[in-house]
């Protein structure tokens, strides 16, 4: 299908004679892939670093705050509404903010990159704890566990399917996190070549960071999808995949 859309693509371009400022074709955009190689390396490592910070950030701070949500009642009450309130604020809204504070600098990037990710980790992680069987914990405290042989033989295995629900949201979100800081001030990365282009009507190298960035959130959507393969296997959401692959035909 893939093959078909570009191949249609560059007829289209062709037979049309599109000028190359409004559409590039296919192999106008290859071509600025690899005549801007090096350029586009380089704003790609920076990205990445910024995507993954602030990724990393949100998944370190979310977690144990999550914890502290469900396991307090008090804390949730005082803490939660707050954090909704943060939610509610439009992210690109702050950026602009974060500039003036931390200057052009990696941290207003990684900031946002953490805003927009913190929130459907936290809410994922606090569903899956709260989703937890009250008879296995039962189980465990008559056998003369505490409070943290309930939470970890029970509460947490629980809740990782939901957690990693929510980091492969947050991960394709990361990508638009940074991107946007860039756009609001920045002098590197993807979202900064993303603007140059446009400036200069580089339409080609436009499409050639678009690709790149496609790419990047594909990867690592990918990769936290296979490191949930290998931590939870036990889950029905792999096991029916493997079931599905294994059954036999009829």
């Amino acid at each position: 299908m893939g093959v078909v859309v570009l191949v249609a693509w560059q007829l289209a371009v062709d037979l049309l004679d599109i000028p190359t400022y409004i559409l590039p074709s296919p192999l106008q955009t290859v071509e600025s892939l690899w005549s801007n190689r090096l350029e586009l390396w380089g704003a790609t490592l920076v990205t990445t670093g910024e995507v993954l910070a602030g990724f990393l950030l949100a998944v370190l701070v979310s977690v144990p705050i999550a914890m502290l949500l469900v396991s307090f009642r008090w804390f949730e009450r005082i803490v939660y509404p707050f954090l909704v309130l943060l939610q509610t604020v439009p992210k690109i809204a702050l950026a602009p903010l974060f500039v003036v504070w931390f200057g052009f600098g990696p941290g207003p990037k990684v900031l946002v990159t953490f805003l927009i990710c913190f929130f459907p980790i936290l809410l994922d992680t606090m569903t899956g704890l709260r989703s937890s069987n009250p008879d296995m914990a039962s189980l465990v405290r008559t056998m003369g566990g505490g409070r943290w042989a309930v939470f970890s033989k029970v509460r947490l295995p629980s809740a990782l399917p939901h957690l990693f629900a929510g980091v492969k949201v947050a991960i394709t979100l990361a990508v638009v996190g940074a991107v946007v800081g860039e756009f609001v001030g920045a002098t590197e990365g993807l979202g900064y070549l993303l603007l140059r282009a446009n400036a200069n009507l580089d339409t080609p190298l436009l499409f050639a960071s678009i690709v790149i960035l496609t790419v990047l959130g594909l990867a690592l959507f990918y990769l936290v999808a296979l490191i949930e393969r290998l931590v939870i296997p036990w889950h029905v959401s792999q096991r029916s995949e493997t079931a599905v692959t294994a059954a036999p035909a009829i």
